[in-house]
């Protein structure tokens, strides 16, 4: 198991938005804290990798939007992986997700839990 390895896997989307920012503000803590961490996305958390799309999403009337809290995170160092299950699921292509998502079987998820030191799930 790996002392500084924290996955983080997020169902949630823009349907359930006050789920959606403490994710990634939990994401971007980690890696201040030095961890290395990884989200991977799938159901309906691979939307908010859409373009655009995470810019509508609000979990507080009048707060920030989705997109900045993603930002945050990828700027933070996250790593950020779509299921290619979900991405099928809801007709998305490569080129319709942000930059900085990588592309990924489902298996992965598997192998990033298992070398983890830390498992959240959203």
């Amino acid at each position: 198991m790996a002392d500084d390895t924290v996955l983080i896997i997020m169902t949630s989307g823009p349907d359930t938005p006050r789920r959606c920012a403490t994710p990634f503000f939990f994401a971007s803590l980690a890696a201040a804290m030095e961890y290395e961490v990884n989200m991977f996305f799938t159901i309906d958390g691979t939307l908010l990798l859409k373009k655009g799309l995470a810019e509508t999403v609000y979990p507080k009337a009048g707060g920030k939007p989705v997109s900045a809290f993603i930002q945050d995170a990828l700027d933070a160092g996250v790593n950020f992986m779509a299921c290619t299950a979900s991405t099928e699921l809801h007709d998305l292509a490569p080129e319709d997700l942000i930059e900085g998502v990588k592309m990924v079987g489902g298996a992965t998820m598997w192998l990033l839990a298992e070398d983890s030191k830390t498992v959240l799930t959203f």
